[in-house]
């Protein structure tokens, strides 16, 4: 075992630092020797993590294939199954762990980034005299101060508020919350308050003045989601767990038990998606942690099994900063249906929703207009007539499927609890389902003693409360401080770094670009207004990241913060993805290509791009539409009907403003409709319009034509003539 922890520990150290430490000639053995040492079956447990790093994903399928039998395999690679990983490896169990795509591609990633009890289950729980549901509200909020303490860098309590418009709103709510607060116990992150209506203006500026008499203030938690299943991936693989992503259960496989006769689940016929490689991954249990997909590997054991998940498709949008407080969020407990929307700041962005609707499951759930327009129509119930809410400012939206359990004859998701149930087959299959992300601890925690009690697992009890996650061990509100002065980073880049990476920021500092300027000295962004650097980029492959959309969705969150600041960053990022993986040129080319329609799609672009259509109608007013003609005509110099680059770059010129022709050439695409590469004068009117109505926002053409026209207007012509007449 010693040997084996030694080569546990060394057998991802980057090159560069291995040279170091061994010398060159025995750098090149050892290179020689890493397919063979790789060769190990699963660690056991330690009191400390085996690895000082996680194992690559090729060290991780080495493992896969060559233990002979593990105790444990976990299918599904959410926020569950990566606990029940966790969970299962730190009582002494060899574990393994496959997930068909990347670690939190599916709902765990798409959540409402809140870590909470959920006062509005307690409050059925007492209306209804619901026992269930109170003990899941107590549950989830100890779980909550778990996962506040054991990721400190990833997640902070928020404060939220609940508006009241009406008097008798005041004790009924004061009273419910107050019992949130009672429940919680010694885990009550801050005390709840009431605010008088100045006061509540004071946090919150941008909410309804009108009718407003007060409003009541409560703290849940606030986190991170795809980088909270990521660092319980991560220190799962630290604590000895085979975890492998892009790995399909192809098939479950089966043997007979001597003893009853009967068939079991003995583990599963496993497919690395990107190479195409099959081969067995054998189990004295098997753990179904698939969310939304739990069916679908439950009918793999039994095609004749009845369903227990019935999915609900979530919405949020994200808008920019300025739609909330920096450090408050806002709920509206009872919206026009009956549905709870949340506003939060997240990122320095504002999230909104989210929707509850019944849903069909698929790999990629895409965002609908309705329900967008259903979030903005009741942010706007919300804001003061001061913020106008537009469309157009909808920068990114996904949609989440929920794995409800429920009874599939039940029609209405919105009276579904959040329970979670431990399922076993007749084969010995372990299904955990349902559930929320704030509890996925104690499901996990559930799941792993039923596994150790029907398969006579030799495991201790569970040592998961306390343990802390990769990166919070170490991590403290001022490391940033230390990364600022200790490498030249920017302080919003170091800030970032520190609450993404916690302890580990330093490993990302190291990897970072100098920038050839005074200062930052290291740090180049991927794009200018969010502080994700390059060096995340090769950080992230050590992280288990196999393809672009990796990148952009779930080791930094571009795409859920800026659709169109992650597509202006994808090329950068996969030119060093590439430089990092080898990949070809077609490669490139099809990792492009793929997060674009990744984008489009799943993350609201192709919504966002047709708020600017050809049908767009033109409700513009008389006046309004000689103004921008005029404008229009500015730029159409010889009046040919359309404007071109060569038009806008002489206006520019005229004005001493300077830009690259690719930028003019991005700059009209986005309003070229036809794609003919001109802009026509009804295509300038209907985006004019589409701004006007608010279904277009930030329209670089339009700022840039408005720009050049007032600097145009504002020159006075010099008099030729001499002072005093001339001569």
């Amino acid at each position: 075992m010693a040997f084996q922890k030694v080569v546990k520990g060394t057998i991802l150290m980057g090159g560069g630092a291995l040279a170091t430490v061994l010398g060159l000639s025995q750098f090149a053995h050892y290179r020689r020797k890493q397919v063979s040492l790789a060769y190990v079956e699963a660690a056991t447990c330690f009191s400390e993590p085996v690895n000082r790093e996680p194992p690559s994903r090729e060290a991780q399928l080495m493992t896969l294939q060559n233990t002979s039998e593990f105790d444990i395999l976990v299918i599904g690679g959410g926020a569950t199954g990566c606990g029940c990983a966790l969970d299962a490896v730190t009582r002494g169990l060899k574990t393994a762990l496959v997930e068909r795509n990347d670690f939190a591609s599916g709902t765990s990633s798409r959540s409402t980034k809140l870590i909470h009890g959920g006062v509005r289950y307690l409050q059925k729980a007492i209306t209804n005299l619901d026992v269930e549901q109170y003990r899941m509200v107590k549950e989830a909020l100890h779980e909550r101060a778990n996962l506040l303490e054991i990721a400190p860098h990833l997640s902070a309590p928020l404060p939220i508020m609940l508006p009241l418009y009406k008097w008798w709103q005041l004790p009924y709510y004061w009273v419910g919350i107050k019992m949130y607060d009672l429940v919680a116990g010694s885990h009550c992150l801050k005390s709840s308050y009431v605010l008088s209506k100045s006061r509540a203006l004071e946090h919150f500026p941008m909410l309804q003045k009108d009718k407003l008499v007060g409003a009541i203030v409560y703290y849940d938690g606030q986190h991170n989601d795809a980088r909270m299943n990521l660092a319980i991936a991560l220190t799962a693989a630290r604590y000895g767990a085979a975890t492998a992503n892009y790995m399909e259960v192809v098939s479950l496989l089966k043997k007979t038990d001597p003893e009853t006769g009967k068939e079991r689940v003995s583990g599963a016929r496993c497919k690395d998606v990107l190479t195409g490689h099959e081969f067995n991954v054998r189990a004295k249990c098997v753990i179904n942690a698939t969310g939304p997909f739990t069916d679908s590997v439950r009918k793999m054991d039994d095609n004749d099994v009845v369903p227990i998940c019935q999915p609900s498709a979530g919405v949020h949008i994200v808008m920019p900063g300025y739609y909330s407080p920096e450090n408050m969020g806002l709920l509206d407990p009872a919206t026009s249906d009956g549905r709870v929307i949340f506003f939060l700041p997240w990122e320095k962005m504002t999230i909104a929703g989210t929707t509850d609707s019944p849903t069909d499951v698929t790999h990629h759930p895409i965002p609908s207009e309705d329900d967008i327009n259903f979030i903005l129509n009741e942010v706007r119930n919300y804001l003061s007539c001061d913020v106008e809410v537009r469309r157009g400012d909808v920068l990114a939206a996904w949609s989440g499927i929920r794995p409800l359990v429920t009874d599939p004859k039940s029609a209405n998701t919105q009276s579904i609890s959040r329970n979670h149930v431990v399922e076993v087959s007749d084969s010995g299959l372990i299904t955990i389902a349902g559930g929320k992300w704030t509890t996925y601890r104690s499901m996990a925690e559930d799941t792993v003693n039923k596994a150790v009690k029907l398969h006579n697992l030799n495991a201790g009890p569970s040592r998961t409360v306390g343990l802390f996650l990769q990166g919070g061990k170490d991590w403290s509100p001022t490391l940033y401080i230390r990364l600022v002065q200790d490498y030249g980073l920017e302080s919003e880049v170091a800030q970032h770094l520190a609450k993404t990476y916690g302890d580990k920021a330093f490993d990302v500092a190291k990897m970072a670009s100098v920038t050839g300027k005074r200062w930052p000295v290291v740090g180049v962004r991927l794009v200018s207004e969010f502080p994700y650097i390059e060096a995340e980029v090769k950080y992230g492959i050590k992280e288990y990241a196999c393809t672009a959309v990796d990148m952009i969705s779930r080791r930094t969150r571009l795409a859920f913060l800026n659709v169109q600041a992650a597509e202006e960053a994808l090329p950068k990022i996969v030119e060093l993805m590439g430089r990092e993986l080898n990949w070809s040129e077609l490669r490139k080319q099809e990792e492009l290509e793929t997060a674009t329609r990744f984008l489009y799609y799943e993350m609201g672009y192709k919504s966002r791009t047709e708020q600017l259509t050809d049908s767009t109608e033109i409700s513009l007013l008389p006046p309004d539409i000689d103004r921008y003609k005029k404008r229009f005509h500015m730029f159409d110099e010889d009046e040919k009907g359309f404007i071109t680059i060569v038009d806008v770059q002489r206006v520019l010129e005229s004005i001493n403003v300077q830009m690259d022709e690719d930028t003019l050439h991005e700059i009209l695409c986005e309003v070229d409709l036809n794609k003919n590469g001109q802009v026509e004068l009804h295509e300038f009117l209907q985006l004019m319009s589409a701004v006007h109505t608010g279904r277009v926002s930030g329209s670089r053409l339009a700022i840039l034509m408005k720009t050049a026209e007032e600097n145009l207007d504002r020159r006075v012509p010099i008099p030729v003539d001499r002072s005093c007449g001339g001569f």
